[in-house]
């Protein structure tokens, strides 16, 4: 597996970019997989990562994990990521902080939890038993959120603070996340972003939203399905400024794919906003 370099940036590899990315090998600086489309080691999509893993730096990202529930978590699922882990041996693996399973059931969704001691005590054990089996670090995802519980006992930066302090666990940061919870919870995203522990960020997540119309009110919707926005760029750009973070950037783009140009259009946009700030330029190789 090739080296993860700091302060670096990628793009998530989808299938209909597989052929493209092979014949044109864009300089992009690592690719993050959805880890639960390749467990299958005789899958289409397990063949082109084999053959896409070895030009690039690779970011396993988990959405079935389901940290937040009081569920046992999947002994299958832990066993199929710990193979897929160990095959490719990539720089960085992360799940996100919710849950998505109950009594056996599972949820085609990525549900919110309450921010409770009771419930941070179920998280923190999930993720060291995770980190257990896997035998390395993982990165939590902060969510995107359109409800809130009445019963919460903490902020979620603080939340997450503490889930990192206790467990060891990295944090991946998605601003496009943090935008739209403090768009339709009326927060402040500084106020959140001097809360956080930046030492603990290894990744950042940036992506677009999409606005709808409820009962005659607006609320963001996290869809993963256009580009990324000016407020959150103006978010990425000061955040990179004001903590000198050397953690690596994901574009991030799941419904809606556009041809593999786009991406790296806003990969580039990303990539420069780091030059700039940083006063020099970011080795890709």
């Amino acid at each position: 597996m090739k080296k993860m370099n700091k302060g670096t940036v990628g793009i998530g590899l989808r299938s209909p970019h597989y052929q493209d990315v092979l014949s044109s090998l864009p300089e992009v600086g690592f690719l993050e997989i959805h880890s639960e489309n390749y467990f299958n080691p005789h899958s289409q999509n397990h063949f082109y990562l084999q053959q896409i893993a070895e030009f690039y730096p690779m970011s396993f990202h988990g959405i079935g994990l389901s940290l937040g529930s009081s569920d046992p978590i999947s002994k299958s699922h832990l066993n199929n990521l710990k193979q897929l882990v160990d095959r490719f041996q990539p720089a960085l693996v992360s799940d996100h902080l919710s849950w998505c399973s109950l009594q056996g059931n599972f949820f085609n969704d990525l549900l919110p939890i309450p921010y409770t001691k009771d419930a941070m005590s179920c998280f923190v054990n999930n993720v060291n038993q995770v980190q257990d089996h896997l035998q390395r670090q993982i990165l939590i995802e902060n969510p995107s959120s359109y409800l809130e519980y009445k019963n919460s006992e903490m902020s979620e930066p603080e939340f997450i603070n503490e889930i990192a302090r206790q467990t060891g666990c990295g944090l991946l940061l998605d601003l496009n996340n943090i935008y739209v919870s403090a768009t339709n919870h009326q927060f402040s995203v500084e106020k959140y972003l001097d809360v956080i522990n930046d030492q603990a960020v290894q990744e950042i997540h940036l992506a677009g939203f999409t606005k709808k119309l409820i009962n005659n009110d607006s609320i963001l919707i996290d869809t993963h399905s256009t580009f990324v926005s000016t407020d959150v760029w103006d978010i990425y750009s000061q955040y990179i400024k004001s903590t000198k973070t050397d953690a690596i950037t994901l574009i991030e783009w799941d419904l809606d794919i556009p041809p593999l140009e786009t991406l790296i259009e806003e990969h580039n946009k990303a990539k420069r906003i780091r030059q700039y700030i940083d006063g020099g330029s970011i080795d890709e190789t």
